[in-house]
């Protein structure tokens, strides 16, 4: 049975934001091998559109840029939109029955899935869905922006933390 897993960046006052900072070259590296090893990832139309950068080849890239695209075209993904008419390669779109369909994919799946996007995780939360939710903690303050619970926080238990770099540490947590 697969697990759903959230994680994101995030600054220290909660709030998440790619573009507010870049993760480092050792960080980068750690999201490449998570990705190879995931199961697939689901995301929301936002974070999704945002994603699709990924599918195209972009020549100022480096190679672990490419390496990293290379791994994110590879993982199955399912897009939950109900805007969405299609979705791109290696995507199934999901407009309707969530619980269901992840209940399914759970079911049918080995390993992480990582679920992409602060609501849509929300949403996967109140329905007693997601199995860990990870915080990469970047000592960077932001003031404002799309906060890492888009609800009121769940309540939860800190499982690990693990240095993942040299600024950022990586906290683990399972719903209580």
């Amino acid at each position: 049975m697969a697990k759903l897993v959230f994680g994101m960046n995030q600054s220290l006052d909660g709030y998440v934001d790619h573009m507010a900072f870049a993760p480092s070259p050792a960080l980068f590296r750690h999201f490449i091998e998570q990705v190879r090893n995931q199961a697939g990832s689901v995301y929301g139309r936002g974070l999704y559109e945002v994603m699709r950068y990924w599918d195209d080849e972009h020549p100022e890239w480096d190679a672990e840029e490419r390496d990293f695209a290379a791994a994110w075209r590879s993982l199955p993904k399912w897009v939950v939109s109900r805007s969405l008419q299609s979705v791109g390669p290696n995507a199934t779109l999901v407009a309707d029955g969530l619980a269901a369909a992840m209940r399914a994919l759970k079911a049918e799946r080995v390993g992480e899935i990582d679920v992409g996007g602060p609501a849509l995780a929300r949403c996967l939360g109140d329905l007693g869905l997601i199995d860990e939710y990870r915080i990469y903690l970047h000592p960077v303050v932001l003031g404002g922006g799309k906060p890492f619970f888009a609800g009121p926080r769940p309540p939860l238990r800190l499982v690990a933390g693990d240095r993942i770099s040299e600024d950022v540490i990586r906290l683990t947590y399972v719903p209580a």
